[in-house]
């Protein structure tokens, strides 16, 4: 019965996630944390940043390593399957009828529409990400006494260097793991 449950709740996050792995973080923590309460918030961040570390896209990446907490090899597999078979459906039906109507008003009218709502719900998976490193919760906060100054200072200097000098990212993240290994540590 928890590998249906693990199947169907990622066949949801795979049916309605739009535009990518970041426009899908925020159903995966609403099937997640608050519909199945089957990690926490907490557990949740974690997860989500081994899954940004690791190759491959961060929604089935994701669903992995919730599937094998929740259920170990069986659940990874069952959450990881779930996860996919939305999308190659969806893309096979998709690729046939781009194909023969791309050239359509409508189609062009459709896919233009669909860019804003996308950039919003990365947008939000942002923002919700960042809550979570500065405040430990998924929401801000207006009191400045819970925020995390370490990790704001460490977001900023992360941000700045990666707009200023522009390296690779997977460098910048080794960084901030050894800087913020260091300063949690003491």
């Amino acid at each position: 019965m928890m590998l249906l449950r693990l199947y169907w709740s990622f066949f949801i996050v795979g049916l309605f996630s739009f535009g990518g792995g970041y426009a899908a973080l925020p159903l995966i923590q609403e099937q997640v944390v608050r519909s199945n309460s089957w990690l926490t918030h907490a557990e949740f961040m974690d997860i989500l940043t081994i899954s940004q570390i690791t190759p491959g896209p961060i929604a089935i990446n994701a669903s992995t390593f919730v599937g094998v907490k929740v259920a170990g090899i069986p659940g990874a597999i069952a959450a990881t399957a779930g996860c996919i078979t939305p999308s190659c459906i969806i893309v096979l039906i998709l690729a046939v009828l781009y194909y023969r109507f791309k050239g359509l008003r409508l189609v062009q009218g459709i896919i233009k529409g669909l860019r804003p709502a996308i950039v919003a719900l990365i947008a939000a998976s942002g923002l919700s990400i960042l809550a979570a490193a500065l405040f430990g919760t998924d929401s801000f906060s207006y009191s400045l006494s819970g925020m995390d100054f370490a990790a704001l200072g460490l977001f900023i200097a992360c941000l700045f260097t990666l707009r200023k000098f522009r390296p690779d990212p997977i460098l910048v993240m080794l960084g901030a793991g050894i800087i913020g290994v260091i300063v949690y540590s003491i």
